[in-house]
């Protein structure tokens, strides 16, 4: 399936990637994800506020998680990087970050700016964070007031990048969030660990729980009771030794891949399938994908196995609540997936995706349009109709490194030649994608 490349040169020396899709064959091979973006990024923080020396293997080398290595490096902490992905990072405990010389670029990264809030609530200096035009436009207010409600003192532009954080004298807080977060939940949990005495947030639904499996790992006292998560404070958190499982939202394009396309079988090695994440399987699985799990087991406290792929007939599902909730990254692959389905798939409850690196919904109804699909827009969700072949088309990534790689997988099963614009953005999740897509005949 091989993919050319093509790119053009702005005034601001960036490079935006053209790709064009021009086969569709059987994919067929072994495919090893990159390592987790969630994880990478968590494992960094709570490393930097432990005591001692923490060892990260198969850390994600993408623009995201690089964004809160150079944070911390800001803040003090050494952060050596050895070959093959692997991380030595030397802290002095919860309170060993000195104040930042300079503002903290995040980047692209929404986990970044968020979760460091969540630290800089606790800390006696004053730090500011913004961000690229992407991340200066997505919503801050959903950490702002748990925290503000903590102690902190943030100011911000209308609740929107850039923020500054004047940290420190923390109180303990019993939050109830109106949405089910990760980000908000782990920016709790961290300023949490500053407070004397117990903090606790409830959430409407089930976010990923990576935080919370790690602090549990450093000795935290973490109580997880339904849908509330509760964290005592001044915890001796111990240093890390842990290795970063592949990540399921990267290898989420590579099973849709290998049901979507004809005669295809893929062997999908070391993705991390914690079941706060594995939404999609469930759902394809509904729609009649044959997808297998082997090799079952344990990397660091997380699960991981291998999942075999096998082309498939889909059919039309309707979906929402919590299973939504537990694939909502994976929402613009699904809806690649549904475009092809017989029948009518109907996805609700994904308003959070009109607040993701682009309005998540809009982009890939506009997307998937151009390439003849029947596709209404609805508040928190989509209703598509599946036809048996995709019209090829000219489409554009949005900036949004998920909508960039599902609509190259749209391609494989389109008519003539599908051209994905400004694809260089995926490069802060999965370096590599198009070379890894290419092994694949």
């Amino acid at each position: 399936m091989p993919l050319r490349r093509s790119s053009r040169r702005h005034s601001r020396e960036e490079v935006d990637l053209n790709i064009k899709v021009t086969q569709k064959t059987p994919l067929r091979g072994e495919v090893t994800p990159p390592p987790d973006k969630s994880i990478s990024h968590r494992a960094i923080i709570l490393a930097s506020l432990s005591e001692g020396k923490s060892i990260i293997r198969n850390f994600l080398r993408a623009e995201d998680p690089l964004r809160t290595i150079k944070a911390f490096r800001q803040m003090g902490i050494e952060i050596k990087e050895f070959k093959e992905e692997e991380l030595v990072i030397n802290a002095k405990g919860l309170i060993g970050l000195r104040e930042p010389e300079n503002i903290i670029d995040c980047g692209n990264s929404g986990t970044t700016m968020r979760l460091l809030c969540g630290v800089l609530a606790g800390q006696p200096f004053r730090a500011t964070l913004t961000g690229d035009e992407s991340l200066r436009n997505r919503p801050m207010q959903r950490i702002i007031t748990p925290l503000t409600g903590m102690g902190a003192k943030i100011t911000s532009e209308a609740g929107y990048p850039p923020l500054t954080i004047n940290g420190g004298n923390l109180k303990p807080i019993h939050y109830k969030s109106p949405i089910a977060s990760a980000q908000v939940k782990s920016a709790i949990l961290l300023a949490g660990l500053y407070c004397d005495g117990v903090t606790t947030i409830q959430e409407p639904g089930r976010s990923r729980d990576h935080t919370e499996r790690m602090l549990k790992a450093q000795g935290a006292e973490v109580e997880i009771e339904d849908l509330q998560v509760s964290i005592r404070g001044k915890a001796n958190l111990k240093p890390l030794d842990i290795t970063v499982p592949g990540d399921f939202s990267s290898a989420a394009f590579f099973i849709v891949a290998g049901i979507i396309v004809t005669d295809s079988e893929i062997l999908i090695k070391n993705v991390g399938i914690n079941p706060t994440r594995t939404g999609l399987l469930e759902i394809l699985k509904m729609m009649g994908a044959r997808i297998e799990v082997e090799n079952e087991g344990e990397v660091s406290g997380e699960p991981v196995a291998d999942l075999y792929v096998r082309h498939s007939v889909l059919r039309g599902v309707t979906i929402g609540g919590d299973l939504i909730l537990r694939a909502i990254d994976e929402f613009p692959i699904l809806c690649v997936a549904a475009s092809v389905a017989q029948g009518i798939t109907k996805i609700t409850g994904a308003k959070e995706l009109r607040l993701k690196e682009s309005d998540r919904i809009a982009s890939m109804t506009e997307e998937l349009r151009k390439m003849g699909v029947s596709i209404e827009e609805l508040p928190d969700g989509v209703i598509i109709e599946g036809r048996e072949r995709l019209g090829d088309a000219t489409t554009h990534s949005h900036g949004d490194h998920r909508v960039a790689m599902a609509m190259a997988v749209a391609g494989l099963v389109a008519q003539g030649k599908t051209i994905v614009e400004d694809t260089a953005c995926i490069d802060t999740s999965f370096p590599g994608f198009f070379e890894e897509l290419n092994k694949l005949k």
